[in-house]
């Protein structure tokens, strides 16, 4: 599905419409602009899926996920926000960081959306220091719980 309405001169990072000297109903541009600020700044999404919710509420987003379809048809990795009835699509840059909220994850995007794994968790050996376990696992649970690590 491609986008209802294709802006002229948009900025080159998020594609937020610009105004023209002289331009009639400004107000269109400047409310679809708010709209995708509003989507892209301190974005949290509720996880990543490759079909639309059936009744998205209104400022919700999500990750579209690797095989898309319906009205995310063709927005593999897109960042998809419902504003005003309707989607709104944004291609990820380098260095977005978007919060996973089915996760309580940060995740970046790089290339790719990139997710911290965590590590194992120390076990085996010929000395075991139980101390240094017990720090090596307290470490782990405090990425966890900062929404560094799953």
């Amino acid at each position: 599905m491609s986008d209802p309405i294709h802006f002229t001169s948009t900025s080159p990072r998020f594609a937020l419409p610009l105004l023209f000297a002289g331009q009639a109903q400004k107000e269109f541009f400047v409310n679809e602009a708010l709209c995708r600020a509003d989507a892209l700044l301190h974005p949290a999404v509720e996880g990543e899926a490759d079909e639309a919710p059936a009744a998205p509420e209104d400022g919700e987003s999500w990750l579209i996920g690797a095989d898309p379809v319906g009205a995310w048809s063709g927005r593999a990795g897109h960042f998809a926000s419902f504003q005003t009835g309707s989607w709104v699509f944004a291609a990820p840059r380098d260095g977005m960081r978007v919060l996973d909220r089915s996760t309580g994850q940060h995740i970046l995007y790089r290339g790719g959306w990139l997710r911290p794994a965590a590590p194992a968790a120390p076990d085996g050996g010929a000395t075991i220091d139980g101390e240094a376990r017990a720090a090596i696992s307290a470490l782990l649970t405090a990425l966890v719980a900062g929404g560094i690590l799953a």
